[in-house]
């Protein structure tokens, strides 16, 4: 029988007092949390919108279809869900709430798994708080569903010493979601599974992971070979990856064939490697059909010259990975502000077509982003102090890391994760601030459980050492007497 609306009040009151008395630290953490995100909603209306990401995200939630430009539609398919509401802001404030899913996700995992609320609750702040997040989350941009999906899959794979078949599936699910808002995601999705075959979790659970991560990449993929002729998650991997390859490659040690040697550097210089996909003069640009038409041309000179010049491709990626960690954030490209974008003033929409199309279609009210006081200076100010540093990143990676090799390895996963997280998209492009951010929560996860096995570690250790001097001393006073 169903609860009258009093009584259910009063037991959603009660269970919401049983909640905070258990978790009163994380609850006065999540309440400080959520109204950043409000000061940033009111303070920056209606929401950052990128030209052209944003628009082609909205213009694709308005007409579904797959894509073969750079972007799987994952996230163009949850505007489309919220297309009924005709407002870019419902879709920013679902994504400042995704923002403190991900937060509640890494605090209940980690208590879960043994962690004192304090610990569980540190390990939550950085991405609760970081400035940046506010802004990735402000943005009509794939990244938070991105980052929620994949601290999701996570955090249901680390629920328990031994996932269950359900976990299993719902974390192939997760990732395979995850995948189809950006492909960066889909090794990630090869990772669990190698680690569950590694766990020797058994045979039904490897087979729930791997099926319930299939089945939505080969819909996705029969989708864009029916609609357009391609079965794939998306295109232009081969441009991104040529791109790459432009700041090492030398056709002289390379050797190219005939079909390839256009798409070799010609002269064009960019301060990063990402830039030379939108350069006028660089050479695949200059070629008939340009970036749509030769992404598997691109492909494979990329290759040819990577396997050619493997040590400049990893002296290349390491110099730019390397960013992370300055403490100052260094620009790169030159023409991007990398942190503290809360500032003063108006920023109207470019006069484009598109823009207009996405105004009738899906909105009615977009407009350009507006800074409103006290709101904004607020935010201004709070930017600077509440950046993640380099050096701190590092130093949780660090932790991580020697919990995934000298602990009990249950950081393993989330560390190995955060690291290809750090390092992919600079293997596959470049380097980018923005890029940065999904390392940052996983992060967190893997050294939070790091130190507390580290740390478990050296109180055995200690009680052993104390038990074997007692032992020594007994052994001593027998020989005595």
């Amino acid at each position: 029988m169903s609860l009258s609306p009093p009584r259910a009040l009063s037991s959603s009151l009660t269970w919401s007092r049983g909640l905070l008395r258990a978790h009163p630290l994380f609850a006065a953490v999540l309440v400080l949390a959520a109204g950043l995100r409000v000061v940033t909603m009111l303070g920056y209306p209606p929401a950052q919108l990128y030209w052209y990401d944003s628009f082609s995200y909205l213009d694709v939630a308005t007409h579904p279809r797959p894509s073969l430009g750079f972007h799987p539609s994952g996230y163009p398919l949850l505007l489309w869900l919220l297309r009924p509401f005709h407002s870019v802001e419902v879709i920013v404030g679902l994504q400042h709430a995704m923002g403190l899913g991900i937060g509640v996700l890494i605090y209940a995992v980690l208590r879960r798994r043994g962690l004192p609320g304090w610990g569980a609750s540190l390990a939550a702040v950085p991405g609760l708080f970081d400035a940046s997040f506010l802004r990735l989350e402000h943005g009509v941009l794939s990244d938070t569903l991105f980052i929620f999906l994949v601290v999701a899959a996570l955090a249901v794979l680390g629920w328990s010493p031994r996932p269950s078949v359900a976990a299993c599936a719902a974390a192939g699910g997760l990732l395979a979601l995850a995948a189809l808002t950006r492909t960066i995601a889909l090794p990630l999705l090869v990772l669990v599974l190698v680690y569950l075959a590694a766990r020797r979790v058994g045979v039904r659970r490897l087979a729930a992971a791997a099926v319930a991560g299939a089945l939505p990449l080969l819909a996705y993929g029969g989708w864009n070979a029916q609609v357009n002729g391609r079965f794939a998650l998306g295109g232009g991997d081969g441009v991104v990856l040529w791109a790459r390859t432009m700041t090492f490659a030398d056709c002289a040690v390379i050797r190219p064939p005939a079909a390839e040697r256009p798409l070799c550097p010609n002269g064009a210089h960019q301060d990063a490697a990402s830039e030379y996909v939108w350069d006028p003069a660089a050479s695949l640009n200059r070629m008939p059909g340009g970036r749509d038409g030769n992404n598997d041309l691109a492909r494979s000179f990329a290759l040819r010259a990577i396997a050619a010049q493997p040590l400049d491709y990893l002296a290349d990626v390491a110099r730019d990975a390397a960013i992370t960690f300055a403490w100052t954030p260094v620009r790169h490209p030159q023409r991007v502000t990398p942190a503290f974008g809360f500032a003063r003033g108006a920023w109207g929409l470019p006069d484009y077509p598109l823009v207009e199309k996405v105004r009738r279609e899906y909105d009615p009210d977009i407009r350009g982003l507006r800074s409103v006081e006290p709101w904004a200076g607020f935010l201004m100010v709070y930017q600077y102090p509440a950046y993640l540093r380099g050096p701190v990143i590092g130093l949780i990676l660090l932790v991580g890391g020697l919990g995934a090799v000298a602990g009990r390895r249950r950081a393993a996963l989330p560390w190995v994760a955060a690291m290809f997280l750090l390092v992919g998209p600079v293997a596959v492009l470049d380097f980018d601030h923005r890029y940065v951010l999904p390392v940052i929560p996983v992060a967190c996860l893997a050294a939070a459980l790091g130190a507390a096995d580290l740390t478990a570690a050296a109180r055995r250790r200690r009680r052993r050492g104390i038990a074997a001097r007692a032992a020594g001393g007994t052994t001593t006073r027998q020989f005595a007497s």
